[in-house]
């Protein structure tokens, strides 16, 4: 990769890392409902001057309520019912064993000897994890937090059927097709009065936390991954998202004084050492078809 991919696909992992910081300040002033719809509006901003991708609407809307919806609305109710910012940001990068698992369920893809490693590893990091689930949050906010990597997961299988289309285009409206239902879900959920309170009285914190969300972290951030993704092979690009678990643990401990137990944190590397060991490792192999009988 060129100096400046390099440099490109750190930042990203940084930004990235970092909006799970935004996402915690946040939600000291918006419902997870209303944080969500307002981060996805934000990076629709983009659909009043773009068309639609070339995609069908079942297949937007489906890999909209997955790759976004589903996962950003979890992920902001889990940290908004106590799960600590960096542990967020371990689990839901454990998307990576869940993709391989229902890549080989629906595709037929065998996972590698390695990445079948990298999946127990992995997996053995979270049931440590689940060992401390009770003491400082409630399991309902971390079984609600664990539909972020699978929501992840399912999202970026049906993201192949969207192979060859505009990645900025196709985001933007991924995101509009969330925020239409998440605004809805808000005034349901909180009410109309309390909904646009919250918008009304929004401080400049609030205001810069959403446009970091939105239009950083969702629009520009995801711009850049699927421009690298493009001109270089995932392997080469796909390892650097190992660091946005480290820098939204360290960016957590710096802003919230986060500190975890020695259980705790012996699973969040765990997890990180299981999912580095999938990334790392080669491609699945396609399953071999069955032979023909006479």
């Amino acid at each position: 990769m060129k100096p400046a991919d390099i440099f490109i696909a750190i930042l990203v992992a940084i930004i990235w890392g970092l909006a799970f910081v935004a996402s915690r300040i946040a939600l000291d002033e918006f419902s997870p409902e209303l944080m969500t719809a307002m981060r996805f509006t934000v990076a629709a901003v983009p659909c009043l001057f773009i068309r639609k991708p070339e995609i069908t609407w079942s297949l937007l809307i489906a890999i909209s309520f997955t790759l976004f919806l589903g996962q950003f609305l979890s992920q902001a109710y889990g940290i908004a019912h106590g799960v600590p910012v960096g542990l967020t940001s371990v689990v839901v990068q454990s998307q990576a064993l869940f993709t391989i698992g229902f890549a080989a369920a629906a595709f037929g893809e065998r996972p590698t000897p390695a990445q079948a490693l990298g999946v127990v590893i992995a997996a053995a990091g979270l049931l440590m994890i689940c060992g401390t689930v009770g003491y400082d949050f409630s399991v309902g906010a971390f079984a609600v937090l664990m539909i972020a990597p699978v929501s992840f997961a399912v999202g970026n299988l049906l993201l192949r059927g969207a192979r060859g289309v505009p990645m900025f285009d196709l985001f933007a409206w991924l995101c509009l097709a969330s925020a239409v239902p998440l605004f809805a879900l808000a005034l349901v959920v909180n009410g109309p009065a309390p909904t646009f309170r919250s918008l009304i009285h929004m401080s400049l914190t609030g205001l810069i936390c959403l446009l970091m969300l939105g239009a950083i972290s969702t629009s520009i951030a995801y711009w850049l991954w699927g421009r690298l993704l493009r001109d270089y092979p995932a392997a080469q690009v796909v390892p650097f998202a190992l660091l946005v678990p480290f820098v939204g643990s360290a960016a957590s401990s710096i802003v919230f004084g986060e500190r975890f137990g020695p259980l705790r944190l012996a699973g969040m590397l765990t997890v990180i050492g299981g999912i580095a060991v999938m990334v790392l490792a080669k491609r699945p192999l396609p399953k071999e078809p069955l032979p023909k009988t006479a």
